[in-house]
């Protein structure tokens, strides 16, 4: 079922508009997105984590879905950027110790926040995330070849007809991709603002210092628990950066979804969601 956007109230920053949500009473779930998506991804996985008693914090990231696509090209829209912006919100929302749970990029931005305030989280999820040099992916290497001001000024129908293609390879079978979901992603990232931004604000910073600068800190975030949740056939992070992630988080858990892509919450949302309820619950 397509529901309405997460993301309800907006709030400034940093400097920047952020759009964000909060829904349910009870102990605080963040939860980050990643790229070429936004918070639509959690949509379907909200409601059942509100259900089973958690308060629930959804945003866009800076430069993403309906966040602010920032102007100035100085405004830091990274993986290291958004760790400010997830700060940030964390003091609007008055929330010292949290759940966290992230997707793809935003399991960058977990990673880093991790590392340098573990105190604060009570558990961390991560789903299909970049990690260590596992990103851009080959086919991302080969798009930022042409040169990203050369991939902003495609003619639109190009331009939604190439990405529309990448993202049907976040699932395993395209069959299971919802149209209208599909849709809005495809539009967030085209037409005459989301064209450009796609490649300014997520493309150009794709960059695996962000991570690699903390790769040998990941084992300061056994000191919480940790589940990791991974599409058996996801071809932009494949499993072998799941194991990598397990073998070097000490006491980790390791979930393989079957019959899943990289778009994990999006293709397969109930197995996710009783992934996190199950674990939630455990960890406390």
């Amino acid at each position: 079922m397509i529901l309405a956007p997460l993301v309800d109230q907006n709030a400034i920053i940093r400097g920047n508009r952020i759009a964000y949500g909060v829904h349910g009473e009870g102990t605080p779930v963040v939860l980050l997105h990643g790229t070429p998506s936004s918070s639509y991804i959690w949509r379907n996985i909200v409601p059942v984590l509100v259900k089973a008693g958690f308060k629930a914090h959804v945003f866009d990231l800076l430069g993403y879905g309906l966040s602010e696509r920032p102007w100035s090209e100085s405004t830091d829209t990274s993986i290291t950027g958004q760790v400010s912006i997830l700060e940030g919100l964390l003091d609007l929302w008055q929330l010292n110790t949290f759940h966290l749970a992230a997707h793809d990029i935003g399991g960058g931005v977990a990673q880093r926040f991790g590392v340098q305030s573990i105190e604060r989280l009570k558990s961390l999820t991560m789903i299909d995330v970049v990690s260590y040099d596992s990103y851009p992916s080959k086919r991302t290497r080969q798009q930022m070849s042409e040169g990203l001001e050369k991939l902003i000024k495609k003619p639109d129908a190009e331009h939604r007809a190439n990405f529309k293609n990448w993202l049907l390879s976040t699932h395993s079978h395209e069959a299971n991709f919802d149209s209208e979901a599909l849709q809005l992603y495809l539009d967030f990232i085209s037409g005459p603002v989301g064209q450009a931004s796609l490649f300014r604000h997520q493309v150009a910073h794709y960059d695996p210092k962000h991570t690699m600068e903390i790769a040998d800190r990941l084992d300061v975030l056994g000191q919480v628990p940790v589940q990791l949740i991974w599409g058996a056939n996801d071809t932009w992070q494949v499993v072998d950066w799941a194991q990598k992630l397990n073998r070097a988080i000490s006491g980790s858990e390791l979930h393989i979804v079957e019959n899943c892509g990289h778009f994990a919450p999006e293709e397969r949302p109930e197995e996710i969601a009783a992934l996190l309820v199950d674990f939630l619950g455990r960890a406390g």
